[in-house]
């Protein structure tokens, strides 16, 4: 997300990512602390293996339309070859089925589905377009 974040804040037309087909299960910073704090006063979550994340996954393709669209900027997404992963090492998909996390602490995201996760990236891009923020971050770098 920072990345696509502080691309597009720099006012780079041509975004420079990696894959965009894998689809990742995106949890707002708030709802994986709470989802932290829950878990770790739980006694029915002892020794059990509990999944904190939001229960809906989107591609990078889309996350990255999604930033756009809230940011208002239309750009071209560009393949950088260096941003891709080597051979059999790129994840296609990571899902967190948080079932665990609603039965045992009673835990379940504030921000999920599509429009929680259009709430925390509008959050986050606020957090990230502030210029005392966005100078912290190396956009035209890639580091690996």
């Amino acid at each position: 997300m920072p990345t696509i974040i502080t691309q597009i804040a720099n006012g780079v037309c041509k975004l420079k990512l990696g894959s965009t087909h894998p689809t990742r299960d995106f949890n707002y910073i708030k709802d994986t602390v709470r989802g932290f704090i829950s878990v770790a006063s739980s006694e029915a979550a002892i020794g059990q293996v509990i999944n904190i994340g939001s229960n809906y996954e989107i591609s990078i393709g889309e996350s990255a339309k999604l930033i756009t669209d809230i940011m208002g900027v239309e750009i071209e997404i560009e393949t950088d070859d260096k941003r891709l992963r080597p051979s059999k090492s790129e994840v296609d998909r990571l899902w967190a089925d948080n079932t665990k996390a609603r039965e045992f602490c009673e835990w379940k995201p504030e921000y999920g589905g599509l429009e929680g996760l259009r709430r925390g990236l509008t959050e986050t891009i606020a957090w990230f377009t502030d210029p005392m923020n966005l100078r912290n971050y190396k956009w035209d770098v890639y580091n690996i």
